[in-house]
């Protein structure tokens, strides 16, 4: 080969030669699509149902609104039950069905106490009973009634106003709700008391 034929062949493997390699395969773009698709979803949906990630967001479709915490207070009723369900508490003596022992434990269903004075009734609750006391014309002091506020379970006044709210409104009782406030107020005003006895009672109205 001489000089012109090699600056020749340079020439031509130098010169533009049509890219063979440039072949691209569909399925890689396809799954990119698809993982920026799941991407814009995740953030979509976080941004839509975190509320933001606030604390006191509870319902998913509720977003924040910037006036500081929600004060989310359980249903009165709801936290009656389960005060009067917990353990050691109300039902291991009344029963789940509110009918008592007899001899021992009064009845809740249908009891004049229960569905008589609050003043009453939360005295009872907060203080305790003790001594007989007669239900529905039938005599119980076999056990003491212990008490569920300061001196003793050391419930709180929601949570006695709740479990006495559920009381009166359960089976078949149909007396008012007790109140925090009333709760409140009683404490403050039998601050320390023993446990009453029915006399003590019948003079609260």
């Amino acid at each position: 080969m001489n000089d012109g034929e090699l600056l020749e062949a340079h020439e031509k493997l130098l010169g533009r030669q049509p890219d063979d390699r440039a072949k691209y395969r569909l399925l890689p773009l396809v799954m990119l699509f698809v993982l920026s698709g799941c991407v814009l979803f995740a953030a979509t949906y976080l941004n839509r149902y975190s509320g933001h990630f606030d604390r006191s967001i509870f319902n998913e479709n509720l977003l924040p609104t910037g006036s500081g915490p929600v004060d989310l207070k359980p249903d009165p009723i709801a936290l009656g039950r389960r005060m009067f369900n917990s353990g050691g508490a109300c039902y291991s003596c009344h029963q789940p069905n509110g009918q008592g022992i007899p001899g021992a434990y009064p009845p809740l269903a249908g009891s004049e106490w229960v569905n008589g004075a609050g003043a009453r009734v939360v005295r009872i609750v907060l203080d305790g009973l003790q001594g007989p006391v007669h239900v529905g014309g039938k005599t119980f002091g076999a056990a003491v009634m212990p008490a569920f506020g300061s001196s003793g379970f050391n419930w709180s006044d929601e949570q006695i106003a709740g479990v006495l709210s559920y009381v009166r409104q359960e089976w078949g009782n149909k007396s008012k709700p007790i109140s925090t406030d009333e709760v409140a107020k009683i404490r403050a005003l039998t601050a320390d008391h023993k446990a009453w006895s029915e006399a003590d009672l019948l003079g609260v109205k």
